[in-house]
């Protein structure tokens, strides 16, 4: 796997070395033992998938302690637009975000680590999207900041009048009215 460091420290994107032939294609979507050599030490304990149309934007979702979690993410059908917000209080890169293209074609992950928001919008007619997470998922701990949040100045791909949000999602706080649990180290 290749490693591509992004503008802020810790957020990875992750490309798998992919083998063709006339059958197909092959790959090791995860190594335990090859992401702690590039990445860092890590113990997934939870994964999980959903399937989402056109439109669809989930999030920007965290875990608050003592129930932080790290993600690695990717989309096994369709195209998302995936994003980390830096929410790390003291943080050089705090409130800014990296977004990547995840998509069926192009295999690649994305690990966004402990004190980052995360979110993804759906660029394809449908679009299924796996994760796993180092933390098991604690209700009591749930949160998230605004996904419309414009003074993060995410182009999210997807015009208004398109995007599908739960009712959760739309009652997050922007980042402004928001104070941070998460510090940086």
């Amino acid at each position: 796997m290749e490693v591509i460091k992004t503008a802020i420290e810790g957020v990875i994107i992750i490309e798998p070395r992919i083998f063709k032939d006339a059958r197909g294609y092959f790959f090791e979507s995860f190594s335990q033992r090859e992401f702690e050599e590039k990445v860092g030490p890590i113990r997934f304990v939870q994964d999980n998938e959903s399937m989402s149309q056109y439109g669809v934007m989930r999030g920007l979702h965290f875990q608050r302690p003592p129930f932080t979690q790290s993600k690695l993410v990717r989309c096994v059908r369709g195209a998302v637009l995936d994003v980390a917000v830096d929410l790390r209080k003291g943080s050089p890169t705090y409130g800014q975000h990296v977004a990547v293209e995840l998509t069926e074609e192009n295999h690649r992950q994305f690990f966004i680590p402990k004190g980052f928001a995360h979110g993804f919008a759906v660029l394809s007619e449908t679009a299924v999207f796996q994760y796993k997470c180092d933390e098991f998922y604690h209700p009591e701990a749930d949160g998230g900041i605004a996904i419309t949040d414009q003074s993060l100045g995410i182009d999210w791909r997807i015009p208004t009048e398109k995007a599908i949000l739960s009712e959760k999602d739309t009652k997050h706080v922007n980042l402004k009215d928001f104070e941070s649990p998460f510090t940086y180290r």
